[in-house]
């Protein structure tokens, strides 16, 4: 706790530390000589000089780094790659860890998770049992005679924890790490049916396909029934809002608790701190140096970076960061918003290119998960998942909702109507264009089949792990491709 209230006290002074640090180790590299880091004394010179980068800019290095190549972005040799997409996207992005990340971010987070839960908690019998902890897979390639790694982020960090962190998790690295994802939860709610699990630690939409496979095995009817001294789920990489009902259907326990982290393959980023809370602590000492991007910037050639001592409340903003694995002014795709300047908390908003934006309208994630859960919670409805994408016909434009309901609503009229009237409500924008049907007509909501989320990502090898379903999207690919293949129940509504 010490060392988090160092950052809360002096946040600004913190970043500005390891701003100076990250510059220093790279200035050697390839990267630091192209761009002069050794003439670089101060984040102006910084962000005038070197280019905000998306993955596609950095790749020809990171190829070469898997080649086996070495001082390219960073000084340590790279010998872990997080493959990730961030949607259903074929294209697999390698992220280079270093392993002063594995240590500075990623496990440090993982203490401080803990810390922040136990400070909250001090009464926790969190360390008499064990961890559930819902990993990825992993390969190992060789090349050039040496050994590089690659796999889900949560494989990698499973692979490389500690001992006295492994003989406190479960199940075995033989079964965490196993490919072939259906096999896996068989295997994982086998083995963990008769362990003391305290904690659970994963993506929502696949922790709950895991809860079920426990139900069915056990015959039991509740998680509580199992494991009765689970306390607490960590969860992150998907808003936890649409599943809220599911899991307090599956763990009806008043005791049990929700604690919210935002990391991803690029590093670790936020924490909740506060029980009950909905926003994170923004982690500052974890070897990250961050900017942000005003959405009003974003996609022009040279945008306008703000850092932490400029940045405002209530304000969207695409997150930038600069790590110690060699990310230099990286666009991760996230967009994030401050709820509080004393301490620096923020939620996630959702992706840059996860939003849907035709007329001017800029419906965000955050906006859809929060009225999906108003509709829910004045229907009586519960949803497992969901995507949406415009619609264009004749004159017209209207966003379309697929929706895979876990409980149908009591009204499924009322509901499409409650979820129109609740994403005016939080953006007016799109309650701007929805006026009087002049602009955006209104949704068209279609009622999908259940599992046809589940069979979607089964057909394109995007089981488990860090893979999620895309939410918000300006293109119907992915829409179009799951119509195709699927079909909707009777219940599609446009009023």
């Amino acid at each position: 706790m010490h060392q988090i209230e160092l950052f809360l006290k002096y946040p600004n002074e913190v970043q500005h530390d390891w701003f100076d640090k990250l510059i220093e180790n790279g200035k050697n590299t390839e990267w630091g000589q192209k761009y002069d880091y050794a003439s670089i004394k101060n984040p102006d010179i910084y962000k005038q000089r070197v280019p905000v980068s998306r993955y596609e800019d950095i790749q020809p290095l990171i190829e070469r780094m898997r080649q086996g190549e070495k001082n390219l972005l960073w000084p340590e040799t790279i010998k872990w790659f997080a493959k990730s997409s961030g949607t259903t996207d074929n294209k697999s992005k390698f992220i280079p860890i270093s392993q002063d990340t594995i240590e500075e971010c990623h496990f440090k987070a993982g203490k401080d998770v803990l810390t922040l839960y136990l400070n909250n908690h001090p009464d926790s019998s969190l360390f008499q049992g064990k961890g559930l902890l819902m990993g990825g897979s992993q390969n190992i390639q060789e090349v050039n005679n040496q050994s590089y790694y690659e796999g889900d982020l949560s494989a990698i960090l499973i692979h490389n924890m500690p001992y006295w962190a492994q003989i406190m998790r479960t199940p075995s690295l033989a079964i965490a790490l196993m490919d072939e994802w259906e096999s896996k939860l068989q295997r994982m709610a086998e083995t963990t049916l008769h362990h003391n699990v305290t904690s659970l630690s994963g993506v929502p939409s696949w922790t709950l396909v895991l809860l079920r496979k426990v139900l069915e095995l056990s015959g039991k009817k509740t998680i509580p029934e199992v494991w009765p001294n689970l306390e607490v789920f960590f969860h992150g990489g998907v808003s936890f809002e649409p599943y809220r009902h599911q899991f307090l259907s599956l763990i009806p326990k008043s005791e049990m608790q929700y604690y919210q982290t935002y990391n991803a393959s690029e590093g670790f980023f936020g924490i909740q701190d506060q029980t009950g809370a909905d926003d994170m602590l923004l982690m500052l000492d974890y070897g990250i140096y961050y900017e942000f991007i005003p959405m009003d910037q974003l996609g022009r050639p040279y945008p306008q970076t703000l850092t932490l001592d400029e940045v405002q409340t209530n304000t969207h903003y695409a997150l930038v960061i600069t790590t110690n694995s060699g990310l230099w002014r990286y666009l991760i795709g996230d967009t994030i918003r401050f709820t509080s300047l004393r301490p620096y908390r923020i939620q996630v908003t959702g992706r840059t290119k996860n939003y849907m934006n035709i007329v001017g309208e800029e419906l965000m994630v955050d906006n859809a998960e929060k009225a999906l859960a108003t509709a829910c919670a004045k229907t009586g409805a519960a949803i497992r998942d969901y995507t949406a994408a415009p619609l264009y016909e004749e004159n017209n434009i209207r966003h379309e909702w697929l929706i895979e309901f876990e409980k149908m609503p009591d009204n499924f009229e009322f509901f499409a109507e409650v979820f129109d009237n609740a994403l005016k409500a939080l953006n007016s924008d799109y309650e701007a264009k929805r006026y009087h049907h002049l602009v955006l007509k209104p949704p068209l909501i279609r009622s999908m089949k259940k599992g046809t989320f589940y069979n979607w990502m089964k057909h394109n090898n995007k089981l488990g792990g860090q893979h999620k379903v895309p939410r918000l999207h300006n293109s119907r690919e992915f829409v179009d491709e799951i119509l195709k293949n699927s079909q909707t129940t009777k219940k599609n509504f446009n009023f």
